[in-house]
Order: C-alpha cells, then structure tokens, then sequence
C-alpha cells in the first residue's frame, strides 16, 4: 500500500457494463464515440470543482493526470493540447462547460459531483461533444460517468486512525455533504468501529471545498476536544487542518497530533518543524481516469453512456504507508483483503 501510481484502468480486464473496458458507446450514437488520431490533433480540458487545480487534492489528481497524458503526447497546456478552466463559485459551472465547448476541445472533464446539474443540460445542449463526469453520474450516450468506491479506502483510513490514537478520540471534517463525502465519512466511522467501537469520532462539515479558515477553525475545536487524528475529505478545505495541527505541533511538539490526507498523497503537507504530521493518506485513481479515457477516446473508443465505479479489488483506491507502524500496516493489510474477498461490506452512507 505505499504511495505509487495507479494501474491503469484500463488493462485490469474487468468486461462488465460498468467499467471503462467496455469502450465504445451504443451503436446508434457514432457521433458520440467515433473519434480517432494522434494526440496531434486530439485536445482536452477539464473544468474544476471549487478549489483549483492546486488544491493539494482531487482538482490537483485530475490536472496531474491530464499533464502526464500531455507530455506523453508530446503536447503542451493550451488550446491544442491540455488545458484546465477554473471555476471559483458553483455559478461558473455552465459558463466554463459552454467555453470548453466553444474553444473545440475533443474531450471535456468535469471534476467532481457538484458539476453534474451543469453537465447534464450543456451535454443536452451539444450531442456531438464528447465529456467525462468524475464522482457522478449521467445517462446519456455523449457522457462518461466514473466513480470510485472512495468508502472502502477511507474505511483502512478509520483502522489506521484507531490503532494509532493515544486518546481515543478522533475527528472527521468533510467538505460539503453530499453522497459522494457521506461514502468517506461511513467508511471512515466503520473502520474505526471495525477495531474499536469505544473510540470517540468527532464528524463535522465546513460546507464547502474551498475555506481553508473554517477548515483550520473546524480542526482547531476538534483537536482541542481531545482527538489527536483527523481526516479530512475537503479538497482546498483540508489546507486549514493540516495548517492548525502544524501550528499546535510547532508550539506543543509533546502532544502528537495528525492528520490523515485525501485522494492523493498528502505527505508534503504535514511538514513542521519537527517532522511530519501526515498519518497516512486515502488514495483515488482520478489521474489515472482521466489518462485512461483520454487515450481511448484517441483511439475511438470513447465509452459514452458507460459508468464505471472502482475500488480496492481494482486497485483503484488505497491509502499510503505514511508514517503508520509495521504492525498497523499489517493490520490494514488484513482488513483489505477481507474487503476485497467480501467479507466485509463498508456502508456508503452514514
């Protein structure tokens, strides 16, 4: 389970209606699925979610992804290769499609759960353009849908947080509510529940991705209730914690206090002056999604009108080894292949 590149998703064999192998949309709808080339004459671009593409989190994921799919392509950022359009507010979400529409891209990403209404009518509205919706779905042959099963990875992120707190009280801090972090907060809360139901969890919500100060004001009451771990899934949000744990390590570095990262490895952002904060950290394939579906698509198989949902067994979410012991390792380890092997169902839902 340490931090590493995602396989790709596309060569894990998996043939059923609900994965990305099954390229190609229905036959009557050629307009949707039938481009073909080089990556010469093939662009893409992604409109984020509130946060940015540096967010440290999911925006960031995907833009990683679309930079290695364009350098290896040979291509460069811009309106004929790869590009991103940032939306700052949620009302900027039709505006950004319809410019990626107007600007002739091939393939247009929409990153996270919150752009799915605006997707929706803009696909409506342009039949013959092609788009990806991360973290949701839409039924509609011009539309690839792609979910990640984010309850199972956060569920080894509730072990790895049990079987390290020192006061038996940690802390959970989502962005906006919605299935997509309602999954992240159910699986963390059975994990911990897996190894001890004793344990206190602290579950709070700053109602957006993109507030940092609450973030850090969220963190700062949870710590100070006596939870030595949080874990965060709230893209630009989780900035606050890891800022108010550094802060609380750098004044007091006898009390240890973590924080446990989200959907990409979060390890550079537990700097403080005496370590590093970062327990461990839950990990999804959007970069990969995002490479994957861009060459297919490349090569004419764009899967428009598919949904593809991954997990453990995919190896498409995990959490890294982070500063977790041997024998926590061993212990996540465990329950992973009992995940895997269904033996344990991680609930979606709170």
């Amino acid at each position: 389970m340490k931090s590493r590149n995602f396989k790709s998703l596309l060569t894990l064999g998996l043939l059923s209606s609900l994965t990305l192998a099954a390229c190609g949309a229905d036959e009557g709808s050629e307009s949707a699925s039938s481009t073909s080339g080089s990556g010469e004459d093939f662009s893409i671009v992604m409109v984020t979610d509130v946060g940015g593409v540096d967010d440290k989190s999911f925006n960031q994921s995907a833009w990683e992804g679309m930079q290695a799919w364009g350098e290896e392509q040979g291509l460069e950022e811009g309106p004929n290769g790869y590009n991103y359009i940032q939306s700052d507010e949620d009302s900027q979400f039709v505006t950004n499609l319809n410019t990626a529409v107007n600007n002739n891209f091939d393939l247009i990403y929409g990153i996270g759960f919150k752009l799915q209404p605006a997707m929706t009518d803009v696909a409506a509205q342009n039949p013959d353009q092609k788009f990806v919706i991360i973290d949701e779905q839409i039924e509609a042959d011009n539309v690839a849908s792609v979910l990640f099963k984010d309850h199972e990875a956060a569920f080894l992120a509730g072990v790895a947080a049990a079987e390290t707190t020192e006061t038996d009280h940690v802390g959970f801090i989502g962005g906006q509510e919605s299935a997509v972090i309602d999954r992240f907060e159910a699986g963390f809360v059975a994990g911990v529940e897996a190894v001890n139901p004793d344990i206190e969890v602290d579950v709070e919500y700053a109602g957006s991705f993109g507030d940092a100060a609450l973030g850090k004001q969220l963190a700062a009451a949870m710590y100070s209730s006596g939870a030595d771990i949080i874990y965060h899934a709230s893209g630009d949000t989780g900035n606050g914690v890891f800022s108010e744990a550094i802060d609380r390590m750098n004044s007091n570095p006898d009390e240890q206090l973590w924080v446990i990262g989200v959907d990409r490895d979060q390890t550079a952002e537990g700097v403080y002056d005496g370590g590093n904060l970062t327990l461990t950290s839950t990990l999804k394939g959007v970069g990969q999604a995002v490479e994957d579906i861009a060459n297919a698509s490349m090569e004419g198989n764009f899967p428009g009108g598919e949904v593809s949902n991954f997990g453990l067994a995919e190896d498409s979410v995990g959490i890294t080894d982070g500063a977790l012991s041997e024998e926590t390792i061993e212990i996540v380890e465990g329950y992973k292949e009992q995940i895997i092997n269904g033996e344990i169902t991680v609930p979606e839902a709170p």
